[in-house]
């Protein structure tokens, strides 16, 4: 390598992996980290240099402070060379680049789409040279180009393709995250570091040099700039430190070496300095939406003498010698200053939408309608591709800027709905304190934000309905009267003005609390809450936009108000991708309770990583809900567990209440499902406890589906009609309870199962009378169950069966339809005999226990069985148990309770019932009671001792 490159001191092991990574076979990727000056980016060009030699293409590319906020910055420096390969690309790849670079106004794709296009353009590229992709300062990437360039690391292959990145271990969190591998870079040893010095200042004082190897400790940087700074004025001990030895860390030690000589230079000079460190020159091509160049300094032979510059080996221009040399220019400047560059900078990129606000907003002093306006366009780009945070502090400075107390505060509510949305509740409450309002309710803002705020975190539904409602009816009158031409402007996430016909538009302030207001009412679930939003609505007229009345109808009722909602979610996705996150959570939700989810999954699973790479944490968890929802119904319970634990697990880092208790529910109505009776009961229990004084309607109603499903699953028909009947009265489908339409069949089986023929008979009417088989497929699966069920004529069974089995979606909810074949086999064997009974039972054997549905395939197994067949499966074939299985199982065969056993075993209760949720699908059971007989069938053979 040496022949190749500039001589190196020291440094033999490090660029001896170096070499190795060059001549690896295969892609990789290769973090280097080490403190500030120890000479990571000396290594990094020592391998650029080599890798140019041996017929690598070089592309660099180097994080910037002033740009981690900047959504995709760091990989658009980084793939900006290689972007004319894009168009070799496939149409979805080439248009994931067209989003993130600013050149198409669809949606930003997620980490996995866009990470897939990055791997497939440098693949590309690739085929002409082979590529060394050279990442330095990766402690100040975006987070979201660390992300892509995480999995496009993990994921290199061939021989083709390297990446190498430099940063500071204390802020390499995100590289953490991707499980690259790492090389530390330590400071040179003792023998390298003097030859180090005494190469580059041979003539040093020998009292210098001493302190200048004390103070460096091996590391390059110092060792190269302090004896200059030491052998002049700093060369005198200072007040009270003996020898002269000044105790100051590296870093500061560099900006006072750094400092001195930038205070040196005249006026032209610094300010040519300043504009360069705050447009990032070092960094390559720019971040944004347009292809600028950064700016280029002029006439800074000056500094470059001093050692503060260096000339780039490829383009000639200057670039800062270390990122100190930057920060520190920075630092020294005056206020005045600064904004002077900024100023120049922002004309510099008056055709990039975020840079040139961002340059615009540092320079302006006092409010600037202009500037403000620049800021809101900016943040509204930021919003499109997925940047939540950077859009929030875009829109609070627009507010700050803003001549106008309306324009302050509509910034300020722009800025508050976007962090609500983020789920940053507690920096909504901050944004609508300055705003300065009087009151709670003085403003849309302070409605949006106390309404987040007691809805997420303390689960007030009926405060947050009542100040929402306020707030509508506010501006409602503020309204009345006004001109057309005073309506506020298109801010973030809708219109205002004039339709194209003529009349009035919906204004954004409006459409956000009349979209929270439907939120909260769905949250409420009761007849009341609903009947005053309908009433406020209805008042509203034209001003309520067409979607919002689709949420209205969907969410409210979707028995009496859901006929034509599937239709007219797919119209209003056929809009995407001009939809807000925002939005496309709205009609996802829509979509669930039409149960229209798994159409849209492509939507939620492509966004969700992208909202909560982007800060966007609430709509993040809603998708997630959503998501899980989707996997549940569809029947792939392993992955809606993991979801439902990482959507929980976000909730309770964020301090959102309410989507906690909500993925709780969620989890428990699946763990019943499964047959995980304590579990889904603990976490039922909490639910409960939580909501239930709140008199939160969804998530009371959820407890309720839970303790049916978890009834019905151990074979317990009373409490699970019990149970049903809180939830809707037999023939009855409460208004406004979601739940009640979902658990018809729920109803019904438990009715049937103790005795309650009639009851059972006329809610199966019901749900027929209702309509309920045209509002979603699963209703009408359910519906054609529950008739089949009941009916008392064996013609009308089998013809609701079959329209039952045939849905053509009857496939998309197997275990609703398992359920109805399992009561279809039981008539069928009482009816018909046993041998027209099997292929049914059988049929929804399979399922449950593909499902992993323990009691209902314990259940159905035992149908089977009565038929004369054997129930082949698994579960029939008891897995053995473990000497400390076989141990708890006989205890809790013998009627101990898990505390009991617990105590007799010295374990924990809960690790008790850890053994005994493993034991139950080993034995094929799914209740205690079952217990005694499973372990007396098992064969008679030694129990597995434990290990000595």
């Amino acid at each position: 390598m040496e022949s190749l490159v500039t001589p190196m001191v020291g440094r033999e092991a490090e660029r001896a992996v170096l070499a190795s990574f060059l001549a690896a076979p295969q892609g990789q990727a290769l973090v280097l980290k080490g403190e500030t000056g120890v000479g990571k980016s000396a290594l990094l060009e020592h391998v650029a240099q080599y890798a140019g030699g041996v017929g690598y293409r070089v592309v660099r590319a180097v994080g910037v402070e002033a740009e981690s906020h900047l959504p995709f910055a760091g990989l658009h420096q980084l793939l900006h060379p290689l972007l004319p390969y894009a168009e070799r690309l496939d149409d979805v790849h080439r248009v994931a680049f067209d989003v993130v670079f600013g050149r198409s106004q669809e949606r930003a794709p997620s980490v996995m789409a866009l990470g897939i296009a990055v791997l497939d353009l440098v693949a590309v590229a690739a085929a002409q040279e082979r590529l060394l992709l050279v990442l330095d300062d990766g402690q100040w990437l975006d987070a979201a180009s660390v992300e892509v360039c995480g999995f496009v690391g993990r994921r290199l292959a061939g021989d083709t393709v390297k990446l190498l990145v430099a940063l500071r271990p204390e802020s390499s969190a995100g590289f953490d995250a991707a499980a690259l591998p790492a090389l530390p870079v330590p400071p040179l040893d003792g023998p390298a570091a003097e030859r180090l010095l005494d190469e580059r200042h041979p003539h040093v004082d020998p009292r210098v040099r001493r302190r200048v190897l004390d103070q460096a400790q091996g590391n390059p940087l110092a060792l190269l700039e302090l004896p200059s700074y030491l052998g002049g004025s700093a060369a005198r001990p200072a007040p009270g430190e003996p020898d002269g030895h000044e105790v100051v860390p590296l870093p500061d030690r560099f900006r006072q070496v750094f400092g001195a000589r930038i205070a040196a230079l005249g006026p032209a000079a610094r300010a040519e300095l300043l504009r360069g460190a705050l447009d990032g020159v070092n960094a390559g091509a720019p971040a944004g939406p347009t292809a600028g160049a950064r700016y280029r300094m002029r006439d800074v032979d000056e500094a470059a003498a001093v050692g503060l510059l260096d000339q780039d080996h490829f383009s000639g221009e200057f670039v800062f010698r270390h990122p100190l040399v930057r920060s520190t220019v920075v630092r020294a400047a005056t206020p005045n200053e600064r904004r002077a560059a900024h100023a120049a900078l922002a004309e510099v990129h008056r055709d990039d939408i975020e840079r040139r606000a961002t340059h615009l907003a540092a320079a302006a002093v006092d409010p600037d309608d202009e500037v403000a306006a620049a800021l809101e366009q900016a943040a509204a780009s930021a919003t499109r591709r997925g940047g939540a945070a950077a859009a929030v502090t875009w829109l609070t400075r627009a507010a700050e800027l803003s001549r106008t107390p309306e324009d302050r505060s509509r910034r300020l509510g722009d800025a508050a709905f976007v962090a609500g949305h983020a789920g940053l509740l507690d920096q909504a409450q901050r944004l609508v304190g300055a705003d300065g309002a009087p009151g709670r309710a003085g403003t849309t803002a302070s409605a949006l934000a106390f309404a987040y705020a007691v809805l997420y975190e303390d689960g007030d539904v009926r405060s947050a309905h009542r100040q929402v409602a306020a707030a509508v009816e506010r501006i409602v009158d503020g309204a009345a009267g006004q001109p057309v031409g005073d309506a506020p402007a298109r801010t973030i996430g809708g219109a205002a003005g004039r339709t194209a016909g003529g009349a009035p538009a919906p204004s954004e302030e409006l459409t956000r609390l009349v979209n929270l207001l439907l939120a909260v009412s769905q949250y409420a679930g009761d007849s009341a809450s609903w009947q005053r939003t309908h009433r406020l609505l209805d008042s509203l007229g034209g001003l309520v936009p067409p979607n919002s009345r689709l949420y209205q109808d969907a969410w409210c009722d979707v028995v009496r108000r859901g006929a034509g909602v599937g239709e007219r979610v797919a119209a209003a996705f056929a809009a995407y991708p001009d939809l807000d996150p925002w939005d496309i959570t709205r009609l996802g939700v829509a979509a669930y309770h039409v149960d229209a989810l798994s159409h849209y999954r492509t939507y939620l699973r492509r966004s969700v990583q992208r909202e909560l790479r982007a800060g966007a944490v609430g709509t993040g968890m809603t998708m997630l809900h959503l998501i899980m929802l989707d996997q549940t119904a569809s029947g792939d319970w392993e992955a809606a567990e993991r979801t439902g634990q990482q959507v929980l697990e976000l909730t309770l880092a964020h301090g959102h209440v309410l989507f906690a208790q909500q993925s709780r529910a969620y989890l428990a109505v699946l763990a019943a499902l499964r047959g995980d009776l304590d579990r889904a009961r603990d976490l039922q229990a909490v639910v409960d406890r939580w909501a239930r004084p709140r008199r939160i309607g969804f998530l009371t109603q959820l407890a309720d589906t839970v303790g049916t499903t978890a009834a019905l699953g151990e074979g317990d028909y009373e409490a699970a009609y019990l149970c049903a009947i809180g939830i809707t009265a037999p023939g009855v489908l409460e208004p406004c309870a979601h739940q009640a339409s979902r658990t018809v069949l729920d109803l019904v089986e438990a009715a049937l199962h103790t005795g309650r023929a009639e009851q059972a008979r006329r809610h199966a009417l019901a749900a027929r009378d209702a309509g309920l088989p045209e509002v979603s497929p699963r209703l009408a699966v359910i519906t054609f169950g529950a008739l089949a069920m009941t009916a008392e004529d064996g013609a009308e069974a089998a013809e609701m069966y079959r329209r039952a089995e045939e849905h053509p979606a009857a496939g998309d909810f197997p275990f609703e339809l398992a359920r109805i074949r399992l009561a279809h086999g039981i008539r069928l064997r009482q009816h018909l005999g046993p041998r027209a009974a099997r292929p049914v039972l059988g049929g929804a054997v399979e399922t449950f226990e593909r499902l992993g549905a323990r009691g209902w395939a314990e259940r159905a197994r035992a149908e089977l069985r009565l038929c004369g067949a054997p129930a082949h499966s698994a579960a029939a074939h008891p897995a053995a148990l473990t000497w400390q299985e076989r141990r708890i199982a006989d205890l809790a065969a013998g009627g101990l309770t898990n505390k009991e056993i617990g105590e007799r075993t010295h374990l924990s209760p809960r690790t008790v019932s850890s053994h005994l949720y493993r034991v139950f699908p080993k034995l094929g059971v799914t209740t205690r009671a079952a217990l005694r007989d499973a372990l007396a069938a098992l064969p008679d053979q030694p129990a597995e001792q434990p290990e000595r």
